[in-house]
């Protein structure tokens, strides 16, 4: 494999990984939450892009649309079942489990076992003899894009700092006026909407099935873990380690290795950093203040 050929392998993992961890990452990262349908969020955003795409709809309409409409249903999942489970962390694993056991078989009963797909757009660029997709390329700048707008949300607007503020205590945000259910339901319709976006960003790409979600589910889990709960910092640095990590083993040995190295190294990680790569900077940070 070329020098290019490896930059455009890292390129595609770490869109994979930024874009299937970063929905669960924020969720997690600011409400404690572990979403076990986060797959299946993603799913339900890939099969609004096709239909959609299917009935016409130009194709980066229809992905922005499933990113707006899976988003207004994670908020009316966090109203219905969510709201009454926070700070409940164990009793919210059993019932995203069950709604993902709902949201897939539903979909399994709707429209079958698949659904005919949509072609990958924007063709192949063609390098050294090698061809290269160029939506892959442009996941690649959409991944960076998300986490910019992540960080402007987060850093410069007013929901930015209650969610910061409840994230840190939220006794004393709510002392202070801020409504934390309100935080916590636009952070879980905000999670659901980068899920939905990233199901509909890999719809052109893969088979839209039931069991769409399941190819995200366990890298989204490994980045979020090593990453630990800042959904920005910890994100963006899982995602350039295990992007390389992934990358590497792949061009040497495979994917099937490629996907082990992200076991090894996220077992590693919680052994060595159990706060993950954003509790070791925010650490140092601290250290950097004291001293």
């Amino acid at each position: 494999m070329s020098i290019f050929g490896f930059i455009y392998q890292y390129m595609d993992n770490f869109a994979f990984l930024i874009l299937a961890a970063i929905g669960l990452a924020v969720i997690f990262g600011m409400m404690g939450i572990i979403n076990l349908a986060h797959g299946e969020f993603i799913m339900l955003g890939a099969y609004i892009t096709t239909l959609a795409t299917m009935a016409g709809i130009p194709l980066f309409i229809s992905i922005a649309l499933s990113a707006l409409l899976v988003g207004i249903y994670g908020f009316i999942i966090d109203r219905l079942i969510i709201s009454k489970l926070y700070g409940r962390t164990l009793d919210s694993v059993v019932a995203t489990w069950g709604i993902s056991m709902i949201m897939a078989q539903g979909m399994l009963i709707i429209f079958g076992p698949s659904i005919q797909g949509v072609g990958t757009p924007l063709g192949s660029l063609s390098i050294g003899g090698e061809n290269y997709s160029v939506y892959r390329i442009l996941l690649f700048v959409i991944a960076i894009a998300v986490l910019g707008v992540i960080y402007w949300v987060f850093m410069h607007t007013k929901f930015g700092l209650q969610s910061r503020a409840t994230m840190q205590s939220q006794e004393i945000a709510r002392s202070l006026g801020v409504n934390t259910n309100k935080v916590y339901s636009l952070t879980f319709m905000l999670g659901a909407a980068f899920a939905g976006l990233t199901g509909g960003l890999y719809a052109p790409t893969m088979a839209v099935s039931p069991s769409f979600g399941n190819s995200f589910l366990m890298q989204s889990f490994v980045t979020v873990i090593v990453g630990g709960s800042n959904p920005l910092i910890g994100t963006f640095l899982s995602g350039g380690v295990l992007g390389f990590v992934n990358s590497a083993l792949n061009m040497i040995w495979g994917t099937f290795y490629g996907r082990l190295g992200l076991l090894i190294v996220a077992i590693i990680v919680i052994r060595l950093i159990p706060l993950g790569f954003s509790g070791l900077v925010e650490k140092k940070l601290m250290r950097g203040r004291d001293a």
